[in-house]
């Protein structure tokens, strides 16, 4: 049991309640590990991974993983964490999205301990009748305690009805699944607490309720996103995944270990005290990117992107310290040209467009070959202007 739950806990931002998941190990039982994912976009990309390293870490101990695709939920729109009403999806793209997500999951979970379910299968059967009855078993007051509802309720922004039906879809999921541990981000925690209700309701012993961190994106600061360009998706080519790992922070660098490394928490440890003795952090986030791209594509993936980074470095195409600079931009992307302007690593936009056009503007050691190229706010990068002009650059 005490390993176990230090097998669960790594990670984890909650566990409600704790008593309830001791309970559950200790029956000796299979248990039903369920998480939700709603196909919204076409690839998952490493902050879903957050949330499926938990479910592996639960199959290692033998449990059963439901991994349920919200192809019926993601035509409402999670409405978590948002200011404003979103708009619905078209099942079409959701059902081509969640093709890649079958596809790809697998990179993490064992399929021999997985189950891939659509919540399609009882929703379109729910009907009205059945709507309503599912909504009766809930009050619109406890609906309002949740924290972005009632921002809105109160700033007197609108809030649709079809919202209100998100978190009861979801919790009617872990009914119907008869879950005994869901899973998701801490962003989710509202919607997995009304399943837990609603079991109770439909006479089922309530499921326990684990909420992963939201994990930070290339720049830091915001959560990983698609929409933000600050994304890392998990079939990326194996030397553009392990080139954006190595652009992180060093800070960041730490937060990816604990929630994406399946290294023992022991080892990171010893990693950081070796930082703060000394060693270079670059040859210490080479482990982590190693680590990653072998995971994601095939072993020893890691090693052949350290070879080909190193030998740009001993060529003299990179220099080891490059300087960074972060500089703020009006609207969600400013041109190339105004970019490297206004870091003055050129003269001006004329000159940046000629350089572009000669071939000698590179981006992560690629060539740019677009002068009206857009640089998206949340991009963080490494800059190269000629042979030896170098700048990181995060806008």
């Amino acid at each position: 049991m005490k390993e176990a739950l230090k097998l669960i806990k790594r990670g984890t931002d909650e566990i409600l309640t704790e008593a309830d998941l001791k309970k559950k190990l200790d029956s000796g039982k299979q248990l039903v590990i369920k998480a939700g994912f709603d196909p919204t976009a076409p690839d998952l990309h490493l902050g879903h991974t957050v949330l499926l390293n938990k479910l592996r870490h639960f199959q290692e101990l033998g449990h059963k993983v439901i991994f349920l695709i919200g192809d019926f939920t993601g035509q409402i729109g999670d409405p978590s964490g948002k200011n404003k009403t979103r708009p619905t999806l078209d099942a079409k793209e959701l059902a081509e999205n969640s093709k890649t997500y079958q596809k790809q999951v697998f990179k993490i979970l064992k399929k021999e301990l997985t189950e891939v379910r659509f919540n399609s299968e009882w929703c379109n059967d729910l009907g009205a009748s059945g709507l309503i009855q599912l909504a009766s078993k809930y009050n619109v007051a406890r609906m309002l305690e949740r924290d972005d509802f009632n921002k809105r309720y109160n700033a007197n922004q609108s809030i649709a009805v079809h919202e209100f039906l998100y978190p009861l879809i979801q919790g009617y999921d872990s009914v119907v699944l008869e879950a005994d541990v869901e899973c998701g981000g801490t962003d989710q925690k509202f919607n997995l607490l009304v399943g837990r209700e609603l079991q109770r309701s439909y006479d089922q012993d309530p499921q326990v309720v684990l909420t992963v961190p939201i994990l930070e994106g290339l720049d830091g600061t915001n959560k990983m996103s698609k929409s933000l360009n600050n994304y890392i998706g998990v079939d990326e080519a194996p030397d553009e995944m392990f080139g954006k790992i190595m652009s992180i922070s060093d800070d960041l660098m730490w937060r990816w270990f604990e929630l994406l490394s399946f290294i023992s928490e022991k080892e990171i440890a010893s990693l950081k005290n070796e930082m703060d003795a000394g060693k270079n952090p670059r040859d210490i986030k080479f482990i982590l990117a190693e680590e990653l791209v072998n995971r994601f594509h095939a072993d020893g993936d890691g090693e052949a992107c350290k070879e080909a980074f190193l030998q740009r470095f001993q060529k003299g195409l990179m220099p080891e310290d490059i300087p960074g600079i972060s500089i703020d931009i009006d609207g969600d992307s400013i041109p190339l040209v105004n970019l490297l302007k206004n870091t003055e690593m050129v003269a001006s936009t004329s000159e940046a467009a000629r350089l572009i056009k000669q071939g000698g503007v590179k981006i992560d050691s690629k060539k740019v070959e677009d002068p009206k190229l857009e640089i998206k706010k949340g991009s963080e990068a490494i800059y190269q202007v000629g042979k030896r002009k170098f700048l990181k650059i995060k806008v």
